[in-house]
Protein backbone atom coordinates (compact mmCIF):
# COMPACT_ATOMS: atom_id res chain seq x y z
CA UNK A 1 0.00 0.00 0.00
CA UNK A 2 2.79 2.51 0.72
CA UNK A 3 4.27 1.87 -2.90
CA UNK A 4 1.22 2.58 -4.39
CA UNK A 5 0.84 5.92 -2.37
CA UNK A 6 4.24 6.54 -3.15
CA UNK A 7 4.18 5.92 -7.14
CA UNK A 8 0.63 7.62 -7.71
CA UNK A 9 2.39 10.88 -5.74
CA UNK A 10 5.11 10.34 -8.05
CA UNK A 11 2.64 9.99 -11.18
CA UNK A 12 0.40 12.90 -10.42
CA UNK A 13 3.32 15.24 -9.80
CA UNK A 14 4.70 14.02 -13.58
CA UNK A 15 1.94 14.72 -14.78
CA UNK A 16 0.18 18.13 -13.45
CA UNK A 17 4.04 19.56 -11.94
CA UNK A 18 6.60 18.96 -14.24
CA UNK A 19 4.45 21.01 -17.49
CA UNK A 20 7.63 23.53 -18.45
CA UNK A 21 9.95 21.68 -21.23
CA UNK A 22 13.31 23.13 -19.33
CA UNK A 23 14.90 22.08 -16.08
CA UNK A 24 13.63 19.57 -14.32
CA UNK A 25 10.78 18.94 -16.56
CA UNK A 26 12.66 17.68 -19.43
CA UNK A 27 12.57 14.42 -17.65
CA UNK A 28 8.58 14.53 -17.49
CA UNK A 29 8.26 11.41 -19.16
CA UNK A 30 10.37 9.48 -17.27
CA UNK A 31 8.83 10.43 -13.86
CA UNK A 32 6.17 9.09 -15.74
CA UNK A 33 7.30 6.18 -16.33
CA UNK A 34 8.95 5.62 -12.83
CA UNK A 35 5.36 6.66 -11.43
CA UNK A 36 3.14 4.10 -13.41
CA UNK A 37 5.86 1.73 -12.54
CA UNK A 38 6.16 2.36 -8.61
CA UNK A 39 2.30 2.57 -8.76
CA UNK A 40 1.81 -1.08 -10.52
CA UNK A 41 4.45 -2.67 -8.20
CA UNK A 42 2.19 -0.85 -5.29
CA UNK A 43 -0.58 -1.87 -6.72
CA UNK A 44 0.16 -5.88 -6.73
CA UNK A 45 2.22 -5.92 -3.29
CA UNK A 46 -1.46 -4.17 -2.16
CA UNK A 47 -3.62 -7.17 -3.90
CA UNK A 48 -1.50 -9.87 -3.34
CA UNK A 49 -1.26 -11.02 0.66
CA UNK A 50 0.72 -13.82 2.32
CA UNK A 51 -1.53 -15.94 5.02
CA UNK A 52 1.25 -17.83 7.37
CA UNK A 53 0.60 -21.84 7.58
CA UNK A 54 -1.41 -22.24 10.69
CA UNK A 55 -3.48 -18.78 10.61
CA UNK A 56 -6.35 -17.39 8.71
CA UNK A 57 -6.66 -13.62 7.65
CA UNK A 58 -9.58 -11.58 8.72
CA UNK A 59 -10.44 -8.66 6.50
CA UNK A 60 -11.04 -4.60 7.75
CA UNK A 61 -12.06 -2.38 4.80
CA UNK A 62 -12.36 1.07 6.68
CA UNK A 63 -13.49 -0.11 10.22
CA UNK A 64 -15.64 -2.44 9.06
CA UNK A 65 -14.91 -6.68 9.47
CA UNK A 66 -15.66 -8.44 6.22
CA UNK A 67 -16.83 -11.62 6.65
CA UNK A 68 -14.96 -13.08 3.90
CA UNK A 69 -11.74 -15.50 5.45
CA UNK A 70 -8.53 -15.74 3.89
CA UNK A 71 -6.83 -18.73 4.06
CA UNK A 72 -2.97 -19.61 4.13
CA UNK A 73 -1.11 -18.50 1.30
CA UNK A 74 -1.55 -16.34 -1.57
CA UNK A 75 -4.84 -14.56 -1.56
CA UNK A 76 -6.36 -11.60 -3.97
CA UNK A 77 -7.62 -8.71 -1.90
CA UNK A 78 -8.63 -5.12 -2.37
CA UNK A 79 -5.67 -3.12 -1.78
CA UNK A 80 -7.17 -0.77 0.73
CA UNK A 81 -7.60 -3.80 2.94
CA UNK A 82 -6.21 -4.07 6.09
CA UNK A 83 -5.53 -7.72 7.05
CA UNK A 84 -5.45 -9.32 10.86
CA UNK A 85 -3.91 -13.02 11.09
CA UNK A 86 -5.68 -15.16 13.78
CA UNK A 87 -4.04 -18.64 14.55
CA UNK A 88 -6.34 -21.45 14.23
CA UNK A 89 -3.57 -23.72 16.04
CA UNK A 90 -3.93 -25.49 18.85
CA UNK A 91 -3.21 -23.11 21.86
CA UNK A 92 -2.94 -23.25 26.08
CA UNK A 93 -3.78 -21.52 28.75
CA UNK A 94 -2.17 -22.19 32.10
CA UNK A 95 -3.45 -20.95 35.69
CA UNK A 96 -1.12 -22.83 38.34
CA UNK A 97 0.82 -21.76 41.48
CA UNK A 98 3.97 -21.83 39.92
CA UNK A 99 5.02 -18.97 37.66
CA UNK A 100 7.07 -20.74 35.48
CA UNK A 101 4.16 -22.73 34.31
CA UNK A 102 1.49 -19.84 34.87
CA UNK A 103 0.52 -17.54 31.79
CA UNK A 104 0.69 -14.71 34.55
CA UNK A 105 3.80 -13.95 36.04
CA UNK A 106 1.91 -14.20 39.43
CA UNK A 107 0.21 -17.15 41.52
CA UNK A 108 -2.68 -17.94 38.82
CA UNK A 109 -3.98 -21.20 40.68
CA UNK A 110 -7.74 -21.75 41.25
CA UNK A 111 -8.96 -21.78 44.69
CA UNK A 112 -12.30 -23.19 45.13
CA UNK A 113 -15.07 -24.29 47.72
CA UNK A 114 -16.17 -28.14 47.77
CA UNK A 115 -19.42 -29.47 49.15
CA UNK A 116 -17.71 -29.62 52.51
CA UNK A 117 -16.72 -26.75 52.68
CA UNK A 118 -12.97 -27.08 52.58
CA UNK A 119 -10.87 -24.56 50.23
CA UNK A 120 -8.93 -26.68 47.72
CA UNK A 121 -6.26 -25.01 45.04
CA UNK A 122 -6.34 -26.38 41.50
CA UNK A 123 -3.77 -25.42 38.98
CA UNK A 124 -5.54 -26.32 35.23
CA UNK A 125 -4.35 -26.20 31.96
CA UNK A 126 -7.43 -25.67 28.80
CA UNK A 127 -6.31 -26.55 25.29
CA UNK A 128 -8.32 -24.91 22.67
CA UNK A 129 -8.03 -23.90 19.25
CA UNK A 130 -10.74 -21.33 17.01
CA UNK A 131 -12.80 -22.10 14.59
CA UNK A 132 -11.70 -20.61 10.96
CA UNK A 133 -15.02 -19.48 9.66
CA UNK A 134 -15.53 -17.89 12.80
CA UNK A 135 -12.32 -15.64 13.20
CA UNK A 136 -13.96 -12.46 11.94
CA UNK A 137 -16.90 -12.84 14.28
CA UNK A 138 -14.28 -13.31 17.22
CA UNK A 139 -12.30 -10.18 15.84
CA UNK A 140 -15.16 -7.91 15.94
CA UNK A 141 -17.37 -9.55 19.35
CA UNK A 142 -14.02 -10.40 21.21
CA UNK A 143 -11.02 -8.91 19.54
CA UNK A 144 -7.41 -10.57 19.64
CA UNK A 145 -7.15 -10.51 23.27
CA UNK A 146 -9.79 -13.60 23.67
CA UNK A 147 -7.26 -15.18 26.07
CA UNK A 148 -8.46 -13.01 29.01
CA UNK A 149 -11.84 -12.22 27.89
CA UNK A 150 -13.34 -15.73 27.55
CA UNK A 151 -10.43 -18.62 28.11
CA UNK A 152 -9.77 -17.40 31.44
CA UNK A 153 -13.04 -16.40 33.06
CA UNK A 154 -15.41 -18.79 31.47
CA UNK A 155 -12.81 -21.92 32.86
CA UNK A 156 -12.43 -20.47 36.42
CA UNK A 157 -16.54 -19.79 36.76
CA UNK A 158 -16.91 -23.14 35.53
CA UNK A 159 -14.16 -24.84 37.73
CA UNK A 160 -16.01 -23.08 41.03
CA UNK A 161 -19.48 -24.17 39.65
CA UNK A 162 -18.58 -27.70 39.41
CA UNK A 163 -16.12 -28.14 42.70
CA UNK A 164 -19.34 -28.09 44.84
CA UNK A 165 -20.82 -31.23 43.51
CA UNK A 166 -17.84 -33.31 45.14
CA UNK A 167 -15.92 -33.55 48.90
CA UNK A 168 -12.45 -32.45 49.09
CA UNK A 169 -10.79 -35.91 49.30
CA UNK A 170 -13.08 -37.12 46.51
CA UNK A 171 -11.94 -34.61 43.86
CA UNK A 172 -7.95 -35.57 45.29
CA UNK A 173 -8.83 -39.17 44.80
CA UNK A 174 -11.72 -41.30 43.34
CA UNK A 175 -13.89 -38.61 41.76
CA UNK A 176 -11.10 -36.74 39.55
CA UNK A 177 -11.86 -37.85 36.01
CA UNK A 178 -15.58 -37.25 36.51
CA UNK A 179 -14.75 -33.52 37.70
CA UNK A 180 -12.81 -32.77 34.51
CA UNK A 181 -15.71 -34.03 32.58
CA UNK A 182 -18.33 -31.61 34.42
CA UNK A 183 -16.08 -28.78 34.12
CA UNK A 184 -15.81 -29.51 30.24
CA UNK A 185 -19.59 -29.63 30.15
CA UNK A 186 -19.62 -26.44 31.88
CA UNK A 187 -17.57 -24.64 29.64
CA UNK A 188 -17.86 -26.50 26.15
CA UNK A 189 -21.25 -24.87 25.18
CA UNK A 190 -20.02 -21.37 26.70
CA UNK A 191 -16.60 -21.74 24.42
CA UNK A 192 -18.71 -23.03 21.00
CA UNK A 193 -21.09 -19.95 21.05
CA UNK A 194 -18.08 -18.13 21.17
CA UNK A 195 -16.44 -19.88 18.15
CA UNK A 196 -13.82 -21.58 19.88
CA UNK A 197 -13.55 -25.23 20.12
CA UNK A 198 -12.48 -26.72 23.90
CA UNK A 199 -10.19 -29.29 23.15
CA UNK A 200 -9.21 -30.44 26.45
CA UNK A 201 -8.81 -29.62 29.89
CA UNK A 202 -6.04 -30.72 32.38
CA UNK A 203 -6.54 -30.74 35.99
CA UNK A 204 -2.46 -30.86 36.39
CA UNK A 205 -2.41 -30.26 40.46
CA UNK A 206 -5.18 -30.37 42.96
CA UNK A 207 -4.29 -29.23 46.41
CA UNK A 208 -5.56 -29.91 49.72
CA UNK A 209 -6.01 -27.99 53.05
CA UNK A 210 -2.97 -28.70 55.41
CA UNK A 211 -5.49 -30.60 58.01
CA UNK A 212 -7.07 -32.61 55.49
CA UNK A 213 -3.79 -34.26 53.70
CA UNK A 214 -2.40 -35.07 57.49
CA UNK A 215 -5.51 -36.75 58.03
CA UNK A 216 -5.14 -38.80 54.76
CA UNK A 217 -1.46 -39.70 55.83
CA UNK A 218 -2.79 -40.72 59.13
CA UNK A 219 -5.50 -42.68 57.25
CA UNK A 220 -3.46 -44.33 54.38
CA UNK A 221 -0.93 -45.35 57.63
CA UNK A 222 -3.23 -47.28 59.39
CA UNK A 223 -4.40 -49.47 56.41
CA UNK A 224 -0.54 -49.75 55.29
CA UNK A 225 -0.30 -50.77 59.43
CA UNK A 226 -3.03 -53.78 59.19
CA UNK A 227 -1.91 -54.85 55.52
CA UNK A 228 1.02 -55.72 57.29
CA UNK A 229 -0.61 -57.12 60.31
CA UNK A 230 -2.74 -59.49 58.17
CA UNK A 231 0.47 -60.39 56.16
CA UNK A 232 1.75 -61.19 59.75
CA UNK A 233 -1.11 -63.23 60.90
CA UNK A 234 -1.48 -64.93 57.31
CA UNK A 235 2.16 -66.36 57.95
CA UNK A 236 1.98 -67.06 61.05
CA UNK A 237 -1.41 -69.42 60.25
CA UNK A 238 0.86 -70.89 57.37
CA UNK A 239 3.49 -71.84 59.34
CA UNK A 240 0.84 -73.10 62.13
CA UNK A 241 -0.60 -75.10 59.87
CA UNK A 242 2.75 -76.56 58.25
CA UNK A 243 3.31 -77.87 61.88
CA UNK A 244 -0.03 -79.50 61.72
CA UNK A 245 0.89 -81.02 58.43
CA UNK A 246 4.43 -82.21 59.97
CA UNK A 247 2.99 -83.75 63.29
CA UNK A 248 0.26 -85.31 61.37
CA UNK A 249 2.71 -87.18 59.51
CA UNK A 250 5.12 -88.30 61.92
CA UNK A 251 2.13 -89.79 63.96
CA UNK A 252 0.89 -91.51 60.90
CA UNK A 253 4.23 -92.92 60.27
CA UNK A 254 4.71 -94.43 63.71
CA UNK A 255 1.16 -95.30 63.54
CA UNK A 256 1.99 -97.31 60.37
CA UNK A 257 5.01 -99.12 61.62
CA UNK A 258 3.55 -99.98 64.87
CA UNK A 259 0.57 -101.93 63.28
CA UNK A 260 3.52 -103.96 61.34
CA UNK A 261 5.47 -104.70 63.88
CA UNK A 262 5.27 -108.00 65.67
CA UNK A 263 7.13 -110.30 68.15
CA UNK A 264 8.69 -112.91 65.36
CA UNK A 265 9.68 -109.47 63.11
CA UNK A 266 11.81 -108.20 66.56
CA UNK A 267 13.27 -111.53 67.34
CA UNK A 268 14.41 -111.38 64.07
CA UNK A 269 16.27 -108.44 64.01
CA UNK A 270 17.47 -109.07 67.07
CA UNK A 271 18.95 -112.09 65.25
CA UNK A 272 20.49 -109.67 62.74
CA UNK A 273 21.91 -107.75 64.86
CA UNK A 274 23.92 -110.16 67.19
CA UNK A 275 25.37 -111.96 63.79
CA UNK A 276 26.73 -108.61 63.00
CA UNK A 277 28.18 -108.44 66.18
CA UNK A 278 29.52 -112.09 66.06
CA UNK A 279 31.76 -111.58 62.66
CA UNK A 280 32.45 -108.46 63.76
CA UNK A 281 36.32 -108.51 64.78
CA UNK A 282 36.66 -105.82 67.67
CA UNK A 283 36.74 -107.50 71.07
CA UNK A 284 33.19 -107.73 72.54
CA UNK A 285 30.93 -109.48 74.87
CA UNK A 286 27.47 -110.57 73.58
CA UNK A 287 24.79 -111.37 76.03
CA UNK A 288 21.97 -113.60 74.43
CA UNK A 289 18.49 -114.37 76.30
CA UNK A 290 17.26 -113.36 79.69
CA UNK A 291 13.63 -113.63 78.97
CA UNK A 292 11.28 -116.21 80.71
CA UNK A 293 11.80 -118.98 77.94
CA UNK A 294 15.89 -118.84 77.94
CA UNK A 295 18.50 -118.19 80.35
CA UNK A 296 21.15 -115.43 79.63
CA UNK A 297 24.54 -116.68 78.10
CA UNK A 298 27.42 -114.47 77.01
CA UNK A 299 29.62 -115.01 73.93
CA UNK A 300 33.30 -113.88 74.06
CA UNK A 301 36.36 -113.53 72.93
CA UNK A 302 38.52 -113.07 76.10
CA UNK A 303 41.21 -110.48 75.81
Amino acid sequence: MFLLAIGLIILGISIFGLKSPVGVGRFRKSFITLGLLVSLIGFLTATIRQIDAGHVGVQILFGKVQPTVLYEGLNFVNPFVEIKQMSIQTQSYTMSGSTDEAVREHDDAIRVLSRDGLEVTIDLTVLYRIYPDQAPKIYREIGLNYQDKIIRPVTRTGIRESATYYDAISLFSDKREEFEQKIREKIFDEFQKRGIVLERLLVRNITLPQSVKESIERKITAVQEAQRMEYVLQKERQEAERKRVEAQGIADAQRIINSGLSDKILQFELIKVQKELVNSPNSKIIILGGGKQSPPFIIGDGK
